[in-house]
């Protein structure tokens, strides 16, 4: 009896340690519950689902595909209505946060590429000037990096513009009235801006890929 007792007690001990593991691996972040919660309410058609998912994403999304096509506005606004548009109609279910992103970011890549492929199409035709590359092996992490080194790079006033118009979505009448301007030169000032930050962003993409 003396020696059973602490054979059991050794039992426990190296029971306890597993159930530990176990009930942690079954936990997960508040990120990962509500991603599993909209991309469920998503597939049953849930429109507010999709809206919550919309903001929730677009301004990031934005981000990085304005990275992807190298400062191209109008590329990586097509190129996220797209990546939207594709998850409506296909994303069915998700592990948590970081696997939404990385659908998303796989998905962006893909558009973006393919908008790629037909300019070249399209420029071997009329004789456009060859598109930009997109650097598909770089990480996620890097090319976000990347925005936020170039617009650290510009004067304070022209990232600030940047960032209302693309990222908070402000329309040039609504800038002009934060900065008491007229919209005309709230649109001169953004398209000098817009420049700057294609010039800094190729530069920095240029030397690093």
């Amino acid at each position: 009896m003396t020696v059973s007792a602490p054979s059991m007690g050794l039992r426990l001990e190296a029971r306890t340690p597993r159930t530990t593991v176990e009930t942690a691996s079954l936990q997960s972040s508040p990120a990962d519950a509500d991603a599993r919660r909209l991309v469920a309410a998503m597939a049953r058609g849930d429109e507010a689902a999709f809206r919550e998912f919309y903001e929730g994403y677009h301004r990031r999304l934005f981000r990085f595909a304005l990275v992807l096509g190298r400062g191209d506005e109008t590329l990586a606004h097509d190129t996220v209505q797209a990546a939207f548009v594709t998850a409506a109609k296909k994303l069915r279910g998700v592990d948590g946060e970081e696997h939404l992103w990385n659908w998303l970011a796989r998905v962006a890549r893909q558009q973006l590429s393919k908008a790629l492929r037909q300019c070249q199409r399209e420029s071997a035709v009329v004789g456009m000037a060859e598109p930009p590359d997109c650097p598909d092996a770089e990480p996620d992490s890097f090319l976000e990096e990347s925005l936020d080194a170039a617009l650290l790079a510009m004067d304070a006033d022209e990232r600030e513009l940047i960032e209302w118009f693309y990222f908070d979505k402000l329309s040039h009448k609504e800038i002009a009235g934060r900065l008491n301007a007229t919209p005309k030169s709230v649109s001169s000032r953004l398209e000098r801006a817009r420049v700057k930050l294609r010039s800094k962003m190729a530069r920095k993409l240029s030397h690093e890929t």
